[in-house]
C-alpha cells in the first residue's frame, strides 16, 4: 500500500513568518502536533513540532497564550526561528511499510509527503499508519488474535491456514513473526470468530504450542513455556 493512499491531503500549513501563537492555534483547533512549513510556491521549507512551541514559550504563555507578561517578546519570534529547516519527507510512492520504518528510526510523530520538487502533498502520522494497518489486519471486525509457535520450515503455514479453514473460520488476516529461537516462527492468525476453543484444541493436537498473544513484545520477545 503506497503512502499516497494512506497520508492526509489536506495539510494543515503555516509560513515561515508565521508566530508562534499562530502555529500554536492551529495545533489545538484541528488536534495536531506537526505543522509543515511552506513558501509562497508550496515547496516545504521546514517542519515546526508542538515540541517547539513549548520549548519557545515561557510555560505561562503555553498554558495562557493571552497571558500579557513576556508576550510582546515572544511575538518577535517567527516560524522560521523555531523550525526544523529541510526536514527529511517522504514520497507518496514509498510504502506505508517504509514510512513506518522510518518514523520508528527516527523517532519521530510524522512526515511531510512531497513530490520531486519538494512540492507538499501530504503528511503521514503514527495516526494514520494505524488506521492503514488496522484497515489491512481486518481489526475492525470482532475476533479473536491467536499465536502459534512454529518449527521455521516450508508448508507450516498451509497446514495451520487449513486445519483453521475446515472449521469454517475466516481469516482477517495472517502475520509472521521472528521468534527468540533461530528455527521457530510465530504466527499470529486473526480470526473472524470469538469462537475459537475448537480450532485451539485442533491446533494443540497436531503438535503447535499456543502462546498468549497478550505477552509478546515486540522488543523482548517471549520464552516459550
Amino acid at each position: 500500500m503506497f503512502v499516497s493512499r494512506s497520508m492526509t491531503s489536506e495539510v494543515i500549513t503555516i509560513t515561515g513568518d508565521g508566530s508562534i501563537f499562530d502555529a500554536q492555534e492551529k495545533m489545538t483547533r484541528h488536534t495536531i502536533r506537526h505543522l509543515p512549513v511552506i513558501d509562497a510556491e508550496n515547496t516545504l521549507v521546514g517542519v515546526v513540532t508542538d515540541r517547539d512551541i513549548r520549548s519557545a514559550l515561557p510555560y505561562s504563555l503555553f498554558k495562557d497564550p493571552d497571558c500579557g507578561s513576556g508576550r510582546e517578546k515572544v511575538e518577535a519570534l517567527k516560524i522560521r526561528d523555531i523550525m526544523t529547516k529541510d526536514p527529511l519527507a517522504i514520497s507518496p510512492t514509498d510504502t506505508i511499510q517504509d514510512a513506518l520504518l522510518l518514523i520508528q528510526e527516527k523517532r519521530v510523530g510524522a512526515f511531510p509527503v512531497v513530490d520531486e520538487n519538494r512540492k507538499l502533498k501530504g503528511i503521514i502520522s503514527v495516526r494514520d499508519l494505524l488506521r492503514a494497518f488496522t484497515n489491512v489486519l481486518g481489526l475492525g471486525e470482532p475476533g479473536t488474535l491467536l499465536c502459534i509457535l512454529v518449527t521455521e520450515e516450508i508448508g507450516q503455514l498451509k497446514k495451520i491456514v487449513d486445519a483453521i479453514t475446515e472449521e469454517n473460520i475466516s481469516f482477517g488476516s495472517i502475520l509472521v513473526a521472528k521468534y527468540w529461537e533461530d528455527d521457530k516462527r510465530a504466527v499470529f492468525p486473526y480470526l473472524l470468530t470469538q469462537n475459537v476453543s475448537r480450532v485451539k484444541k485442533k491446533l494443540k493436537d497436531m503438535g503447535y504450542h499456543l502462546l498468549d498473544p497478550m505477552d509478546w513484545y515486540l522488543d523482548q520477545l517471549p520464552k516459550h513455556k
